[in-house]
This record gives C-alpha cells, structure tokens and sequence, in this order.
C-alpha cells in the first residue's frame, strides 16, 4: 500500500509547542492522548478523550494530517484517507 498525498507531501514534523490539549485548558477538562496537526501546529487530545478536540480540528478546519505527540510515538494519521504512517 502506498503513502496517501496528504502524507506524501510533509517534508518535516511539526512537533507539539506543549504537552497539553490548548482546548481541553480554555474549558479546564481532562484529555487521554495528543495529537499535533500537520498543518497549523496545534496540539490536541485524541478520539479517546471526551471532547475529541483533534477531530473536531480536522472537521473545522479540513487540515487532513495529526502526529502523535505522546513521548516516544511516531506516527501519523490521515484523516481524509484513513492511513497510518510510521516516521
């Protein structure tokens, strides 16, 4: 299988500016995991967590790729292709 465009097309990762979901803190709610968009930079908590702020991102925005930003992950997703991608 190959590499969708979407993750084709990033020449670096964008890593998380802090280890916290920056919508999840506005409303003082708890978050599970993290995810840094791809595009724009901001980190937020995963489909796991209760507000599912990084989908709700990807929805709002249409900014197609999250990366892992939990410590020793190294992975992407591809919201518009459903693929995984190892980096």
């Amino acid at each position: 299988m190959s590499v969708c465009t979407h993750l084709a097309a990033l020449t670096e990762i964008i890593p998380a500016r802090e280890h916290v979901c920056e919508e999840c803190i506005k409303t003082g709610d708890r978050w599970v995991h993290l995810r840094t968009c791809q595009s724009c930079g901001v980190t937020l908590c995963c489909d796991s967590s209760p507000n599912k702020h990084a989908t709700k991102h990807y929805h709002a925005s249409q900014h197609p790729v999250m990366a892992s930003a939990e410590p020793g992950e190294r992975w992407l997703w591809c919201y518009i292709d459903e693929q995984m991608a190892q980096y």
